[in-house]
């Protein structure tokens, strides 16, 4: 149902709650819906577009719920499991990256993902990712970014990739009440169940301490994917 929208049912099955439980939720106004006929319907990119947020929001152990109802509609379509490590070339990943300003670090990480040749139109993929800053900034209160388009953009790439960069020191990036930002990631997906599944487990990740400290201790592109492997390695699939 690539094109189609949610019922209730079907949405309640993509969530892994119950119908009465997924009417409940759109009658309080929780779930962005809209009733055609006296029945709820559910836009798909507006139902991942609200995981999306919530993902953001979460802690670890909403984390791993949104993940575990993510994994389990990819299992139903045969998808692999999402390994951030293998989706980070090392050419993609600049430590550290000479940008100072956000037009700067928006230039620079996405020269980094087309740097890899999987970014067909990088153009594109800048004027997407400064909208989606502009709309709502991607800084987090870690020092961490995780920039992406508001939506995946299957037409300019070849697969989904990331890109990291780590400044040298912090920049403002619109985080949190000023908080500056010094580690920069952009997610380029090619559907929005990817791009929730990427954001999730990526997500896991920068919300460790230890993981964000080893992290800024690397000094290589390989010392920097090294430390994804390790880390990631850690998070039970």
């Amino acid at each position: 149902m690539a094109h189609e929208d949610f019922d209730i049912d079907s949405l309640a099955v993509y969530l892994h709650l119950t119908p009465p439980q997924v009417a409940k939720m759109a009658d309080r106004g929780n779930l962005p819906g809209r009733k055609v006929g006296g029945h709820w319907r559910f836009a798909q990119a507006e139902i991942h577009h609200w995981l999306e947020e919530r993902i953001g929001a979460s802690g670890e152990s909403e984390l791993i719920e949104v993940e575990g109802v993510l994994q389990s509609a990819a299992e139903k379509t045969s998808d692999e499991v999402i390994a951030i490590a293998s989706m980070l070339p090392l050419e993609a990943i600049e430590v550290p990256l000479s940008a100072r300003t956000r037009n700067s670090v928006v230039n620079s990480m996405v020269g980094l993902a087309a740097r890899t040749g999987l970014l067909w139109d990088p153009e594109k993929m800048a004027e997407a990712v400064r909208l989606r800053e502009t709309l709502h900034p991607t800084a987090l209160d870690n020092g961490v970014a995780l920039l992406h388009p508001r939506r995946p953009m299957p037409t300019v790439l070849a697969e989904p990739v990331l890109a990291l960069g780590r400044t040298s020191s912090g920049i403002p990036f619109g985080g949190p009440r000023g908080m500056l930002t010094d580690i920069f990631f952009l997610i380029c997906s090619i559907d929005d169940r990817g791009h929730l599944r990427t954001l999730a487990r990526l997500s896991r990740l920068v919300g460790d301490p230890e993981f964000l400290t080893a992290l800024r201790e690397s000094a290589t592109p390989a010392a920097t994917r090294d430390c994804f492997m390790e880390f990631e390695s850690r998070i039970p699939r």
